[in-house]
Parts: structure tokens; C-alpha cells; sequence
């Protein structure tokens, strides 16, 4: 029989797509008054995997993938995922918004991102939320989930995540990335 314990920190990210660059800088002040400094951000990377967004955000979209310097719980991202929600809602114009954020973590096994969606590959976490393993790290490499989303594919992005699986690798004593 196992002995159930408390699962180590992880590291925070919130991936962001938008069209307009000052509603991204108005939007990482806002996460970094909740979520504390930000240790790694993307480049912006030009988004064009769906229409979906478009009509609300804008047809030129960016993503760029923000990594935070204090590390999470894991049981936190359904909490992660409704403060994201709300920012979202209070930057929105006229009911549109104009950002979008995907909130996850990262730990040395995997990548988990927070989803409102209910569906077959996604487990329930409480206060409505789900999450889902995106990508995990096996064979020392990023392998894709069956609903893995094309743009956590794309090798830009893999790098990034590769990148940030290793400053989290670095972890000092503390809570803190280094």
C-alpha cells in the first residue's frame, strides 16, 4: 500500500494570446501583482492555428508563454485558472475580450494546463475546473498528449518549454526558481 504526500512544487505559467501589445503589458502587471515576478517570458510568436479567437481579439494574434518566480501547489491551478478568468473578464471591452489566458505548471514528469472544458482526457480539480496533461517528458524529451493542441507542438514553443523544464530543473531551496 502507498503512503499518500504532499506532490512537489511546480512551476507556474500562463500562456497569453492576443493582438494588442499594450493589453499584454496592462495584462503581466495584473499577473505579476497575483502571481508574483515573472522569471522567463517568450517571445511573442504569431498565432494563426484556429479562427476562433478572431473575431473577438483580432486576426494578427501573438502567444507568449510567461513563467512565474515563485513556485505553486499543484492543487492551486484550479484557483490559478479563476483569478486568470477574472482578469480576462475585467480587461474585456464591450464583452470581448481582449487576452486570453491559459494558465498550467510544469513539474520535471509533465505539463498540465487548467481548462472550464469538460472532456474525456481532462480530470475534474473543483470550482469547476479541469486540467489535463498536455505534454509529458519522457525519453528526455516533450511526447504529446492524444489531444495535445497544435501549438504546444510547434518546436518554438517545445523550446520554451524545454527551457523553462530546465530553470525549473534549478530550483533552489526556498520556493524559488533560479
Amino acid at each position: 500500500m502507498g503512503t499518500p504526500k504532499q506532490p512537489k512544487k511546480a512551476l507556474l505559467f500562463v500562456a497569453t494570446l492576443y493582438a494588442d501589445a499594450a493589453v499584454y503589458d496592462e495584462t503581466c502587471a495584473k499577473l505579476e501583482q497575483r502571481f508574483g515576478p515573472i522569471i522567463m517570458e517568450s517571445p511573442a510568436m504569431p498565432w494563426d492555428y484556429s479562427e476562433y479567437y478572431g473575431r473577438e481579439m483580432g486576426e494578427r494574434l501573438f502567444r507568449r508563454f510567461l513563467f512565474f518566480e515563485t513556485l505553486i501547489d499543484e492543487g492551486m491551478l484550479a484557483g490559478v485558472k479563476l483569478a486568470t478568468n477574472d482578469m480576462e473578464q475585467q480587461l474585456s471591452v464591450d464583452g470581448r475580450r481582449r487576452i486570453n489566458l491559459d494558465p498550467g505548471y510544469i513539474t520535471q514528469a509533465k505539463v498540465v494546463l487548467a481548462s472550464t472544458k469538460d472532456y474525456s482526457h481532462r480530470i475534474y480539480i473543483g470550482q469547476g475546473i479541469y486540467a489535463e496533461v498536455t505534454l509529458m517528458y519522457t525519453k528526455k524529451q516533450l511526447q504529446k498528449g492524444f489531444f495535445t493542441y497544435s501549438d504546444y507542438l510547434d518546436k518554438r514553443t517545445l523550446r520554451v518549454i524545454m527551457l523553462a523544464r530546465k530553470l525549473f530543473s534549478g530550483v533552489l531551496m526556498g520556493g524559488r526558481a533560479a
